[in-house]
């Protein structure tokens, strides 16, 4: 909700708009009527003749003072007595200098103080008003920033039906923080990609604004900024110091669960607790071959994630780390994608910035705590372990995708892309005999193998040979629910939901199972007990037959509470269409 005011300073009356962050001090009474503000930023808005201003920052300097400011000048008599009945004028004072002096100077003299000598870069940010990029929208004529250049993208080739060219990215950061991103095709990309650099600060004005596509936008701002060949961009050699170099939104990993699967690439801060060695993947489209590396972070929260990186930050920054990982270094990654592989799991993309041990507040109380505690902590995948409860699984609820298992085990379903479904049922069996899990490198995850003379375990991703190695789960279960039945396969961190336990130790289980049969009695406890799990569903082709394949990714305990409220929803629902 946004408010409109007259405002007073005494000499002269202006319409204005309060900003949106004081609108809860209109609702609540702190800000009112004959109160007194201190607008602290503000951009002009309507014509000559009906100008008023958006007040962008402002301060409550006092509650209401009863009257107007300038009005009881009206009512003193001529020998310059208050008239009976009439309350004292009220003096404002002007905000103290630095040196202590309170008198204030005329907009020339300060430019003039403060600018005569500036070069006319710096100049041109005081001969035309510089805007916010909050206030910037596509319906303003001109405008004129001040942003430093906090990312900047490859040039890059496009093809298409209109032609082709070359274009690229730069995100853009003002004073306050605000980024917005910006894009440049062909000739304007040719003549800015050598202008604009990393790091600097630019004035930038004529260019254009329109709608952002979340799909390829890489920051928060509901617009996006194109600069045409006649845009102009002067680099601004003065004060460079008010806007921030490194702008982030970090993402606990905790809370990961709302943003798997989103649009919005998010940031995120951890500890590093394991590196593997890096991959070639052959893409399908044009067969060339992708460095790939994972790693495993963990935070404040005592949760892990696995961040996939591809490219340069596999290759460079990710041989970096591998070098320093028994140091356990705290990395910051900037626009990574959410996924619910293995519940959910992070992957960088072309945008994606990472910093060892960066020099942030985030990353003082990350190492603080690591030291402290961390170290010696229990840590818990994350997607072992999304906000669930029976009330949300990942970024759904677990009432959206309701399904049940009669309407998953179709043809098709999952036929070219995977699907995801949440259904509502249990495990009826589970076959003892099966490989329920495999030998895996404890840095990487991947499978191992043996060496039957010495013991050791090789790992073809690390390239090295260690005297341990971890077992990790990968089994099927069979999963039932009143209309059908299905084989659903169960990872790691799934599979240790379900049984409570880890494979080494259902491993231990196992090789004594011979007499005591507590392997057994294990697997039996798991079954039918209600389970909401989120499955993916997809069909795949082997020998030139197709299958379906569906798999647990995620699962959380019935909630019978929001399972009544639901089945109710759904009675009346019927009830309207009878």
């Amino acid at each position: 909700m946004s408010f409109r005011f007259m405002a007073n300073d005494g000499a002269s009356k202006f319409v204005a708009m309060v900003p949106t962050h004081m609108s809860d001090d209109v609702m609540n009474g702190k800000l009112e009527n004959f109160g007194l503000i201190r607008i602290l930023s503000y951009t002009l808005s309507g014509s000559e003749k009906s100008r008023g201003i958006i007040v962008i920052k402002a301060e409550i300097v006092s509650s209401s003072i009863g009257y107007e400011i300038g009005a009881d000048d009206k009512k003193e008599s001529k020998a310059g007595h208050p008239e009976a009945g009439s309350k004292p004028p009220i003096t404002l004072q002007p905000k103290p200098e630095k040196n202590g002096s309170s008198y204030v100077m005329s907009a020339a003299r300060v430019v003039q103080e403060q600018f005569g000598n500036a070069a006319p870069t710096a100049r041109m940010g005081i001969s035309r008003r510089v805007y916010p990029l909050v206030t910037l929208n596509p319906y303003q004529g001109n405008w004129t920033i001040k942003v430093r250049v906090t990312d900047k993208g490859p040039l890059r080739t496009f093809r298409n039906a209109r032609g082709e060219g070359n274009l690229f990215n730069v995100e853009l950061t003002d004073e306050d923080g605000t980024q917005i991103q910006a894009t440049m095709f062909k000739d304007a990309a040719e003549k800015f990609y050598p202008k604009l650099e990393l790091g600097k600060v630019y004035y930038i004005s004529k260019g254009s604004l329109r709608v952002a596509n979340k799909q390829y936008s890489t920051v928060k701002n509901d617009y996006e900024m194109t600069l045409n060949v006649n845009s102009e961009v002067e680099e601004a050699l003065d004060e460079k110091k008010k806007i921030p170099e490194f702008c982030y939104n970090v993402v606990k990993i905790d809370g990961l669960g709302p943003h798997v699967n989103g649009r919005e690439l998010i940031d995120v801060i951890g500890v590093v607790q394991s590196v593997s060695g890096i991959l070639s993947i052959r893409r399908k489209l044009s067969n060339e071959e992708v460095p790939k590396r994972e790693i495993v972070i963990a935070d404040e929260s005592k949760k892990t994630v696995t961040v996939t990186l591809w490219g340069d930050l596999a290759t460079n920054q990710g041989e970096k780390l591998s070098s320093v990982v028994d140091e356990s270094p705290v990395v910051l990654i900037k626009k990574v994608r959410v996924s619910d592989f293995q519940g959910v799991s992070l992957s960088s993309n072309p945008a994606s910035i990472m910093q060892i041990n960066p020099d942030i507040p985030e990353a003082h109380k990350l190492r603080a705590w690591f030291s402290e505690e961390g170290k010696d902590a229990h840590m818990v995948s994350a997607g072992a372990s999304l906000p669930g409860g029976g009330v949300r699984t990942g970024s759904r609820s677990i009432f959206a995708d309701r399904k049940f298992l009669s309407d998953v085990i179709l043809p098709t379903v999952g036929d070219g892309k995977p699907e995801y479904f949440n259904v509502k049922g249990y495990v009826s069996y589970i076959k003892p005999d099966q490989a329920m899990y495999y030998l895996a490198c404890q840095s990487c995850n991947k499978k191992v193998t043996e060496d039957s003379v010495s013991s050791k375990f090789w790992c073809e991703a690390c390239q090295k040979t260690y005297e341990e190695c971890s077992r990790r789960y990968i089994m099927t279960v069979k999963f039932s629910d009143f209309r059908g039945e299905a084989w659903i396969s169960a990872f790691n961190e799934q599979a240790e939901a379900l049984l409570g336990m880890s494979a080494d130790k259902l491993s231990e289980l196992r090789s004594q199972d011979v007499e005591s049969k507590v392997y057994s009695r294990e697997l039996e406890k798991v079954t039918w007990v209600p389970y909401v799990l989120r499955i993916s569903v997809l069909q795949t082709e082997y020998m030139n037959e197709k299958r379906q394949r569906i798999t647990i990714r995620s699962l959380s305990s019935v909630n019978w509470e929001h399972e009544s409220k639901y089945l109710l929803e759904q009675i009346a629902s019927m009830k309207k269409e009878a």
